[in-house]
């Protein structure tokens, strides 16, 4: 049997929809694998209740399927299903990894983003690769129809997880169909500032750059609390807040020594919106790794 960990993953960073994704440290999932005759699944930890064992259905099951790798595969949910932080994502990249090494496929990372894709696909309806990109590959991805570019970025992050619901076909279907010309100019100026960010392991720049004037604010009214959640955060240290993918997970980007009190206000600033929350102290991340 083979263990791999699998990182959760923000997705969008405000300016990049459905193009920029981050690899988080924690949490993550662990995904277990080993040889069989037909696929089956197992699931367990956070949310495992809410996530289906059909490997028609699942995420790390569909997976199996694309690689022509059949499996028992047990997953240790350490991120929770409908959280804005790439959960069906880590499961599929945890599976995707495992079962390249497990089969000995010799498949090359951006094989196996595109594989795990589709098993993205098995959840939101769309092979979006914005999430499994970054869970596979680690770092910052900038994900296009011409490849994947990579970049190795330092920053600490805090993403805070308040105990509420927002589905991503909801999420999606609140995006406008439309842009404005200026609304556009804005966003690609935000995008290419971000990107500068990244490569310089810019705290101010990047988040400077997760403005983004058409996405963001369709999606904030879905999320209890935000706008104080936001605004605390930015008060504590944080250079840039923006709702983690889908959400309802918002994500804040800090600046050096600031994560513990970002952390502890953005909390408070659910609570004060009667939502409980957590919060997770991390930064950008590696990809998936086998556990040895």
């Amino acid at each position: 049997m083979l263990t791999v960990r699998a990182p959760a993953t923000s997705a969008n960073l405000g300016s990049g929809f459905d193009v920029f994704g981050v690899a988080l440290a924690r949490p993550a999932d662990v995904v277990r694998v080993e040889r069989a005759r037909e696929t089956s699944i197992e699931v367990t930890g956070a949310g495992a209740d809410f996530i289906p064992t059909d490997p028609a259905k699942n995420t790390a099951g569909v997976v199996a399927r694309e690689l022509d790798a059949p499996a028992r595969i047990q997953i240790d949910k350490g991120v929770r299903p409908s959280s804005g932080l790439g959960s069906s994502a880590a499961s599929a990249a945890g599976a995707a990894v495992a079962l390249n090494e497990l089969y000995d496929l010799g498949l090359s990372g951006e094989d196996l983003v595109w594989a795990a894709a589709e098993g993205e696909a098995a959840v939101s309806g769309d092979a979006h690769a914005d999430n499994v990109a970054p869970s596979i590959l680690g770092g910052f991805t900038i994900v296009t129809d011409h490849g994947i570019t990579r970049i190795d970025a330092d920053l600490p992050v805090v993403a805070c997880l308040p105990e509420t619901i927002v589905s991503t076909r909801e999420a999606r279907g609140a995006v406008p169909d439309s842009a404005t010309v200026e609304q556009m100019v804005e966003t690609v100026g935000n995008a290419a500032t971000l990107v500068a960010g990244m490569c310089r392991d810019d705290p101010e720049l990047v988040g400077r750059g997760m403005d983004d004037p058409v996405v963001t604010p369709a999606r904030t009214p879905l999320i209890d609390g935000y706008d104080a959640v936001a605004g605390r955060a930015r008060d504590a240290g944080a250079t840039g807040v923006t709702v983690s993918g889908a959400g309802p997970a918002v994500l804040a980007v800090c600046r050096p020594g600031t994560r513990r009190e970002v952390a502890n206000a953005m909390v408070s600033g659910f609570a004060d919106a009667g939502v409980e929350a957590r919060a997770y102290q991390t930064e950008i991340g590696r990809g998936a790794e086998l556990c040895r």
